[in-house]
């Protein structure tokens, strides 16, 4: 049986009335505001543990840090025996900083961590056993910095120095002078090349700690302006593996098969000649090398792979090591302070690795390294040599270069070139004449 339309729809309108009388009962209370609770005031909770921070002073041991912080004997002795799990406590620098915890409330010593560098501690915890250790690595985080610049005095002063440089932390700003050395190693050497009126732009990549100091850093692609020439490099990983290299704006590849220098960033104090006044002996004779300046320890690097003939002392050249390289070349390196360990005579080495470091062993006024290159048992000038180039990017790695060069090109082309540098320079110093004479 059909129902009715009208008797349908009675209990509809009879919603809507009872709603609409709701609506108007409520009302009043409906437009009255919504009391105010008022805020709670922050509450700030107690730190679970009590923590305190020693230093190693000179003298002190980690033992007696131990001692003082109410661990018995063999307490102390199974938490010796877990760091030494991972680090050698009798190897501990002054100014180690060694954090203790405890719960609070409680005597116990919770756990321990000790900092082995900036980037590794050695944590220390309690569990049913005794002691366990673990390294916690300190966490980074990648930053892409953009600077360019005008070299006025020297290049030190320009990147160091360099107003937008100012957040880094002073010694990582000279890092990045050590980075550009890398790159344009074989093109230039940064100690006697560089000349007032040059100019930089840099990308460069860099992992940075919690504390802003940084952990490691990459150049992506930099512009160096050496006397009017423009020299570019582009970091680019060929084999995918994260061991890339440099290579120009055309795919050559910047590296040789010698590196210009043995050392970072460095001061040649004498250069290669036929005729010189030696320094101790008072009387003209060849100079078959270049001297670099540095500090006593400073490392010194093999200029090529190659293999390594002599490693000892010999008269006035003090520690020695002489590396044969392919094509009939050898390099010597002379006044050694010390060998590293790594290096064996019959071992071989690579392009880049420490080998020892500075000093001024035999004859020497000072500590430097004193270098020589042979080539087919002839010495010749290490800086003047003709070095050939390595292997251009391959047809088959093209078009993935030439995206890679693109995109970090235009990175370093928002950035100013060494025009407008130059062009703004010399206007702030037409208004600083200005001011002068005012």
């Amino acid at each position: 049986m059909t129902r009715s339309p009208q008797r349908s729809r009675r209990p509809l309108l009879a919603l809507v009335a009872t709603l609409a009388l709701g609506f108007l009962v409520l009302r009043p209370l409906l437009a009255d505001p919504v009391p105010d609770g008022g805020e709670l005031e922050v509450m700030k909770a107690a730190s679970a543990e009590d923590i305190r921070v020693e230093v190693l002073d000179r003298g002190q041991t980690f033992g007696g840090i131990l001692s003082r912080a109410n661990l018995s004997p063999s307490e102390q002795h199974s938490l010796l025996l877990a760091f030494r799990e991972q680090a050698n406590p009798a190897r501990m620098r002054d100014g180690t900083e060694i954090v203790l915890r405890w719960i609070r409330g409680d005597e116990g010593l919770r756990g321990v961590d000790v900092a082995l560098n900036p980037d590794e501690l050695v944590r220390l915890e309690r569990d049913e056993f005794g002691w366990r250790s673990s390294i916690v690595e300190t966490p980074v985080w990648a930053d892409t910095v953009m600077v360019a610049g005008l070299i006025e005095r020297d290049l030190w002063s320009a990147v160091v120095l360099n107003p937008e440089l100012r957040e880094m932390p002073m010694g990582d700003r000279a890092r990045v002078i050590d980075l550009m050395d890398r790159v344009f190693q074989w093109q230039l050497d940064f100690s006697r090349q560089i000349q007032s009126g040059d100019a930089y732009r840099l990308v460069f990549e860099r992992m940075v700690r919690p504390d802003g100091s940084m952990r490691s850093g990459r150049i992506l692609a930099a512009e160096l302006v050496n006397r009017d020439t423009p020299l570019h490099a582009i970091w680019f990983d060929l084999h995918e593996d994260g061991e890339g290299g440099y290579y120009d704006l055309d795919g050559e590849s910047l590296r040789r098969a010698f590196i210009r220098a043995p050392l970072e960033y460095r001061r040649i104090s004498s250069v290669f000649t036929r005729n010189r006044l030696h320094p101790v002996y008072g009387v003209n004779r060849p100079h078959n090398g270049v001297d670099y300046a540095a500090p006593t320890g400073t490392p010194i690097m093999a200029t090529a792979d190659g293999v390594v003939t002599r490693r000892e002392w010999v008269g006035g050249y003090g520690n020695l090591i002489d590396i044969r390289h392919a094509n009939g070349f050898l390099t010597r390196y002379a006044h050694l302070n010390s060998f590293d360990s790594s290096i064996r005579v019959g071992g071989r080495v690579r392009q880049g690795q420490i080998i020892g470091t500075v000093g001024m062993t035999g004859t020497a006024t000072g500590p430097h390294l004193h270098y020589e290159m042979h080539r087919n048992g002839q010495a010749v000038d290490p800086l003047n040599v003709d070095i050939p180039a390595g292997d251009p990017i391959p047809e088959d790695a093209r078009d993935r270069w030439e995206g890679m060069r693109g995109t970090r090109f235009a990175m370093l082309e928002t950035l100013p070139s060494a025009p407008d540098m130059r062009l703004a320079a010399a206007r702030a110093a037409e208004r600083t004449a200005t001011v002068d004479d005012d």
